[in-house]
């Protein structure tokens, strides 16, 4: 089990986001570097965001019970893997940095990255390290 340096997964995630709102469908791969600076390197990594959370778990990471995300307060360092969508199939990945979610872009809205993830409230896992 590898340990992940929050500070420097979170600073990496914040420094490489896009700041304008807009993702580009890359979050795993934003992700995924950003991992990868906070120190943890697995031999492989999913291609589906929707398909992280055996490697969050590998890398230390542990589950985090959510009753509502309207009471839930995220802490610096949490991942969240986020289920499909009807049109995004991958599903999404996304870091906390300790003010705002962010994946390949900075999401300002909260939580759900998008529209259609805000109407369609798919399952997700939070994962903290």
């Amino acid at each position: 089990m590898a340990a992940v340096n929050v500070d420097k997964f979170t600073e990496h995630l914040r420094n490489n986001a896009d700041q304008t709102g807009y993702g580009n469908g890359r979050c795993a791969y934003f992700v995924r570097q950003a991992l990868a600076a906070g120190g943890y390197e697995p031999a492989s990594w999913p291609v589906h965001a929707k398909d992280w959370g055996p490697s969050l778990l590998r890398a230390g990471f542990k589950l985090v019970k959510v009753k509502s995300l309207s009471t839930f307060k995220p802490m610096k360092g949490d991942v969240a893997v986020i289920q499909a969508t009807s049109h995004r199939k991958s599903g999404h990945i996304q870091g906390f940095d300790g003010r705002n979610w962010i994946s390949d872009f900075v999401q300002r809205n909260g939580f759900w990255p998008g529209q259609e993830y805000r109407k369609e409230t798919p399952a997700y896992v939070i994962y903290r390290p």
